[in-house]
């Protein structure tokens, strides 16, 4: 078990996984406010079979972990189009209770209620949808999240802050799971009416990653090829002096 071929293979595994990851931040690259993710590695060091050559170092890739940049902010002109510059997210309402999100592409359906696109409602400060009155005119939505029409203010969209943003559990949709956090209100929240929060995705920095990974993974496989070659040298040898 202690030969090059097992310490190589932990290494080209852990850059498949590697690879996965950025194929998956390409491929997100004009997704609204999406963080891209990198992986962690750590060396394991086992003793050899006698103890007494050395250290076998093998690469194990331990977790994932969001780049937490903001993406740039991006003008639309859309008064639904809402954008977070700092901390915070978006709170929306999912059959599985409340769910957090940067992506502030907002529309309004047929029951005026304010929806994500996917038809999620949007979540007031009471935890309430907000609603938006039928025929209200000009919507107007301020800094701190203060929702207003021509007829006075509607409702203050929750934004909600995290301790750890990096235990949080992305899922489907733009959307993130708590886990065992409780959301906390953002002290000083700073929401841009009419723009949108750009992907942080930076693409050639992706791609050179990308070609960094196939270059490693190649190298790894050249060198598990050989240790082969070595293997069926040492084989042949000892059939024909046996």
């Amino acid at each position: 078990m202690e030969s090059v071929s097992h310490i190589t293979l932990s290494r080209q595994t852990a850059l498949k996984r590697q690879m996965g990851v950025i194929s998956n931040n390409i491929a997100n690259m004009n997704t609204t406010a999406y963080r891209r993710e990198s992986m962690m590695f750590e060396e394991v060091l086992r003793e050899t079979q006698d103890g007494e050559t050395g250290n076998l170092s093998f690469t194990q890739d331990v977790s994932t972990f969001y780049k937490l940049d903001h993406g740039p902010l991006k003008k639309t002109g859309n008064p639904l189009d809402l954008a977070i510059n700092g901390d915070g997210y978006f709170t929306v309402q999912t059959e599985d209770g409340a769910r957090y999100t940067r992506d502030g592409s907002f529309m309004i359906d047929a029951d005026n209620q304010l929806t994500t696109k996917q038809g999620r409602a949007v979540l007031d400060t009471e935890g309430n949808p907000v609603e938006i009155p039928e025929n209200a005119g000009r919507i107007e939505v301020a800094r701190d999240g203060t929702i207003s029409t021509p007829d006075g203010e509607i409702a203050q969209l929750n934004l909600a802050g995290f301790d750890n943003t990096q235990a949080l559990d992305r899922r489907a949709d733009s959307l993130y799971a708590p886990g065992e956090q409780e959301p906390q209100a953002v002290a000083d929240p700073e929401i841009h009416q009419g723009m949108l929060e750009s992907s942080n995705v930076q693409g050639i920095s992706q791609m050179t990653n990308m070609m960094d990974v196939v270059r490693s993974y190649q190298s790894a496989k050249e060198m598990m090829d050989n240790d082969h070659q070595r293997q069926l040298r040492a084989i042949r040898t000892l059939v024909s002096t046996g």
